[in-house]
């Protein structure tokens, strides 16, 4: 099978997406499919090969449009090379019509993974654009779709309340245990970044800098409680927001020895240093940080929005509504430190048994050759 995962950047500006289709693409290698993956850039990007690297990892320019991902380049490819199957990552982008257009040419099926923006918060925020997207920028790439890959069967839900009636594969991302070598060496970054780290205890946001992660809220929250000795550390990718006009903004309201805000690109993850992880995120169609977290053997405190309701019964961490969040949070600072260690080797187990790239992978083979032989 001649597999192309499209994906608009695999820049690790642009969050989740830029990882897990890169180890999923790799790992399809290894389910027995010939995998490209193809990826857009603008002036500077450039993608790094990785040991492990199986997929044919190609990157083609973008052009003005950038913010469409604008790429003539890459849909000359498209056009040019045939696949037995085109999966798209990512919707509202011009990425989706040249896969659209090249699974039409070649008629090879279809598979988009929407990545969550078939949440009911995301498909409804800026809605005018996605309609204008829809009819201008991939015209009837939805409806063309032979098959959509969701990441939980929350976000399955999603796609057949929306009304969608081609079949949906439900393969959750997949997680890598870190090992102890690569958590001490980013235990010692972080630790010379944030000299606090070493005597008080981290709750830590990872993520992109943007509202649809409630990283503004997290601050009005965090300090409207009793919190002891904690730090909260929020680290992250400039979007919507910079780690600087952030820093800013805390120090206007004069609590720089309560939260400390940090850019995170080019830095390894700073999972070792926290003893909690926090995102009361609008929106998630899995949330990698909180797998990563977790992996690393950090308990989590989480919005049910995102697909971890077995946080809780799996002894892991604690996943609740928006208005019960705050409580929740000041309950999770007064957990004995032994128990969060618990909880976090918890969440390790449970991880590593249910969460791998290989069974995601195997699941997704298994729905290309159903959709090639239907």
């Amino acid at each position: 099978m001649r597999l192309c995962h499209i994906v608009p950047s695999l820049a690790e500006r642009h969050g989740g997406p830029s990882k897990s289709v890169r180890a999923l693409a790799n790992h399809a290698v290894d389910a027995g499919a010939a995998v490209e993956l193809l990826a857009t850039g603008v002036r500077g990007d450039t993608v790094t090969p990785a040991p492990d690297d199986r997929a044919k990892i190609r990157l083609f320019r973008c052009v003005t449009p950038q913010w469409l991902t604008c790429s003539p380049t890459l849909r000359d490819y498209l056009v040019e090379v045939p696949a037995d199957l085109i999966h798209h990552h990512s919707l509202w982008l011009l990425t989706l019509r040249y896969a659209t257009e090249a699974s039409r040419r070649h008629r090879a099926p279809l598979v988009i993974s929407p990545r969550g923006m078939m949440n009911a918060w995301a498909w409804r925020h800026r809605r005018w654009r996605k309609v204008l997207a829809e009819k201008l920028i991939h015209p009837g790439a939805l409806k063309h779709a032979a098959g959509w890959h969701a990441t939980s069967a929350e976000e399955a839900s999603d796609i057949h309340a929306l009304g969608f009636r081609q079949p949906v594969c439900v393969a959750p991302n997949g997680v890598d245990l870190p090992e102890a070598a690569n958590l001490a060496a980013a235990r010692a970054t972080w630790l010379e970044l944030c000299p606090e780290a070493r005597t008080r205890p981290v709750a830590l946001f990872y993520s992109r800098l943007h509202h649809k992660k409630r990283v503004r809220e997290l601050i009005d929250a965090w300090l409207s409680i009793p919190r002891g000795d904690w730090l909260l550390l929020i680290v992250g990718t400039a979007e919507e927001y910079t780690a600087e006009r952030l820093a800013a903004e805390v120090a206007d309201l004069g609590h720089t020895e309560n939260i400390r805000v940090f850019d995170g690109a080019g830095r390894p993850a700073p999972y070792a240093i926290a003893s909690l992880f926090v995102l009361p995120s609008h929106s998630e169609n899995f949330g990698l940080v909180i797998a990563e977290a977790l992996a690393a053997g950090v308990p989590a405190v989480v919005t049910d929005t995102t697909p971890w309701s077995d946080l809780t019964p799996n002894h892991a961490g604690w996943c609740v509504p928006w208005p019960d969040y705050t409580a929740t949070l000041a309950q999770a600072l007064l957990t004995p430190t032994a128990e969060l260690k618990a909880m976090g080797q918890s969440g390790r187990q449970w991880v590593a048994n249910e969460y791998s790239w290989s069974r995601a992978a195997s699941l997704l083979h298994s729905f290309y050759r159903h959709l090639l032989h239907a």
